[in-house]
């Protein structure tokens, strides 16, 4: 039976026509471009309205690829900046991903990949993985009930996927202090304490396998606690929401959970832990319209997080889950396929 959030959600999906045009010829673009609102405005005007209908089909059938394409965002855009690297088919992105956080969806990946196919069979090869990942999570999130924001175009695909080290510096949701997160948020652009609590705020939406939050449920140390160990002990392998208010809903019922000690993971207790953060917690829990400001603000921060070669690249032309040096005569990707750890839920 659906949930009375799903319900919500599901009635404010509404059905955008994408608009088609001729294709275009294939350019491939490197170097150092410089990124802004609108960019693809000339050469592909078909762009938002590709991208909105396909995030709305998609999220018809499945609610959660919303929550999957707000962690694609972040983990791609916090490492070095918003490059899709995160996409790139290789066993050590893969490897890599997975290591802070269990809770990216093959089939978000799968999605940003059949609108680039949709793009770029209409506009030609002039909107990049990058761009289009953040194009799809905003619309995802404004379909889902949540702030537009803007996010800059121009954006180009990285050559090769994030390095370890690059990708073990994501914030873990496991152990990590307030004093950590606010430190290794601010080495990305997000230096207000502000910008941590609202992020935090995606976990509005999404679910995670109990291995992500074991530290908390195996203290035991609050009724909440408990009762995730005991449904950890019964069903270890069902998934549970991280907002247990309002679960598919893009809004403030993680942090109205959070004041009653129902935050799910170790980093979300953190933030009612400290008194710094307990304030802007109580404020975002009273205040949605406080919530989505803030969001907005420190999304479009978060999408400007500095790269450091600059902005270079290229536009991938054939799939966004290999560069087109490694253009392969494959039918399927297996990005695209189900392995068992990748395949948690949003």
């Amino acid at each position: 039976m659906a949930t009375s959030s799903s319900v919500v959600v599901l009635a404010v999906l509404a059905t955008v026509a994408a608009l088609v045009s001729p294709a275009m010829s294939l350019p491939v673009f490197t170097g150092d471009v410089g990124v802004s609102l609108g960019f693809h405005a000339a050469s592909c005007p078909q762009l938002d309205g590709i991208v909105r209908s396909s995030v709305v089909a998609a999220l018809r059938q499945e609610v959660a690829l919303a929550a999957g394409l707000l962690r694609l965002y972040f983990h791609d855009c916090f490492p070095q900046g918003c490059d899709a690297s995160i996409l790139l088919n290789t066993t050590s992105a893969r490897e890599t991903a997975l290591l802070p956080n269990l809770t990216i969806r093959p089939r978000a990946m799968q999605l940003i990949e059949s609108i680039r196919a949709r793009v770029h069979a209409t506009c030609g090869s002039v909107v990049s993985c990058a761009d289009i990942t953040l194009l799809a999570t905003r619309d995802s999130i404004i379909v889902s009930g949540g702030p537009w924001f803007s996010v800059p175009q121009g954006n180009l695909d990285s050559l090769a996927p994030a390095s370890r080290d690059k990708v073990s510096n994501l914030p873990s949701p496991l152990t990590a202090s307030v004093a950590a997160l606010v430190e290794s948020f601010g080495t990305r652009g997000l230096g207000d304490v502000a910008d941590l609590v609202a992020l935090s705020g995606a976990h509005t939406i999404g679910r995670s396998h109990c291995g992500s939050f074991a530290d908390r449920y195996r203290r035991a140390d609050d009724t909440f606690s408990r009762k995730l160990a005991a449904n950890c002990s019964k069903h270890p392998d069902r998934l549970q929401n991280l907002d247990v208010v309002t679960p598919d809903l893009f809004d403030n019922g993680y942090y109205k959970a959070l004041r009653f000690n129902q935050g799910v993971l170790t980093s979300d207790m953190a933030l009612v832990k400290n008194k710094t953060t307990a304030a802007i917690v109580k404020r975002f829990a009273q205040s949605k319209d406080a919530f989505f400001r803030q969001f907005a603000r420190s999304m479009e921060k978060l999408a400007r997080a500095p790269k450091p070669a600059g902005n270079v690249g290229e536009i991938r032309r054939f799939s966004c889950f290999r560069t087109n040096a490694q253009r392969a005569d494959a039918a399927v990707d297996a990005a695209g396929e189900e392995e068992e750890g990748f395949a948690a839920s949003a």
